[in-house]
Formats: C-alpha cells, structure tokens, sequence
C-alpha cells in the first residue's frame, strides 16, 4: 500500500499544471489544438481573451 500512495504522490508531483486561461500560452495552445475538438468554454474563452483582448501573462 505504501508503495501505491508514493507511486500516485509522484506522478500528480511531475505532471505539468496548463497555463492558466487567457495567458499568452493558453492562447497559442488553442491556436494549434484542432478547433473540432475545442469545448464550448474553450470557444468563448479564446474569443473572450485571445480575439477581443490581448492575452495577460
């Protein structure tokens, strides 16, 4: 059991967290995911912070 809790506290240490909506990286992550795939959120989001205004940092 010990060595399930170690297992599963190092993976969720070493995955990447995803910029944060609106930032300049989240915009460009979107510009290259297939808009087929993209959620409404997303679609709202993107136009919302990446078309209407320029993405914060």
């Amino acid at each position: 059991m010990k060595k399930l809790i170690i297992l599963v506290v190092a993976l969720t240490s070493l995955t990447a967290c995803a910029p944060k909506v609106g930032s300049k990286e989240w915009c460009e992550d979107m510009k290259e995911k297939d808009k087929g795939n993209w959620t409404a959120n997303e679609s709202m989001n993107f136009a919302k912070h990446c078309i209407f205004n320029e993405p914060k940092d």
